[in-house]
């Protein structure tokens, strides 16, 4: 394929996922915006008044950037998991991978489309936070280059998980025992300056824990752990899961019958 035909190849796979999630608005969009605003109500509006300040900010200022990374991280791992299993299940992904389109193509297409979809979740609900929180950002170069790295990031994982899923209760597991874990204990609603010693080194190890915090020095310039490490860990994350996520496409041992 010549770079005309491969980029027609990329932005047909791109256009169809945004197609499919806008065509299906009800069920992709509006329920996320709805479960965000219900966060900004009962931990900004009615908790937030009786914590009073967090890591020196107002608690709503606090957990603001913390809502906004979780739509943006659970929008774009559910985007491209349910689309690509989809494809899997309905064994339109064989007739994709015999085609002459790079299987490089295909993993970015996929992972585009859903940071699309998690970016515009973001931009939504960021305006919407505008209404309970009162705050601007501190840092624009680390505030936008964080949400697109973590897009990034949770669009490949969700291809990943797609990739090994062998039925639709596969692809929930991830989501429910894993991400939604290690989202709560990410830093959302809390600083680790809380915590013990001992575990606040643990929560280190969570990789929720860096994009957060990244985002919330971003917007209101207040952050638990250094910010060059932070993009380190998500650059070197994004590079794992995108070669092993390659190198399943190429093998296709779990995507062809």
């Amino acid at each position: 394929m010549n770079r005309k035909e491969i980029w027609i190849a990329f932005a047909t796979i791109v256009t169809r996922e945004v197609r499919r999630y806008l065509r299906m608005w009800p069920q992709t969009l509006i329920p996320p915006v709805i479960t965000i605003v219900l966060y900004f109500l009962i931990f900004g509006n009615l908790i937030g008044g009786r914590i009073g300040e967090m890591a020196g900010l107002p608690y709503i200022q606090f957990v603001a950037p913390g809502l906004i990374m979780m739509s943006v991280i659970t929008n774009s791992y559910s985007n491209v998991v349910s689309s690509f299993y989809g494809s899997k299940f309905q064994r339109n992904i064989e007739e994709l991978l015999v085609s002459p389109t790079p299987n490089i193509v295909i993993l970015l297409g996929y992972v585009v489309g859903g940071m699309t979809r998690g970016l515009g979740i973001g931009v939504i609900v960021t305006l919407l936070s505008l209404y309970f929180a009162d705050f601007s950002i501190h840092n624009v170069p680390v505030t936008i280059s964080i949400v697109l790295l973590t897009s990034m990031l949770f669009s490949i994982a969700g291809l990943l998980n797609a990739i090994f899923a062998d039925s639709f209760d596969d692809i929930s597991i991830v989501p429910t025992f894993i991400l939604t874990p290690l989202t709560y204990l990410g830093g959302v609603f809390y600083s680790t300056q809380l915590l013990s010693d001992f575990w606040a080194n643990v929560a280190m190890i969570n990789p929720i824990l860096y994009v957060v915090n990244t985002f919330r020095y971003g917007i209101s310039g207040v952050t638990d752990i250094n910010i060059g490490w932070a993009f380190a860990m998500v650059c070197l994350s994004i590079a794992v899961l995108f070669s092993i996520t390659l190198r399943q496409l190429e093998q296709g041992s779990r995507l062809r019958s």
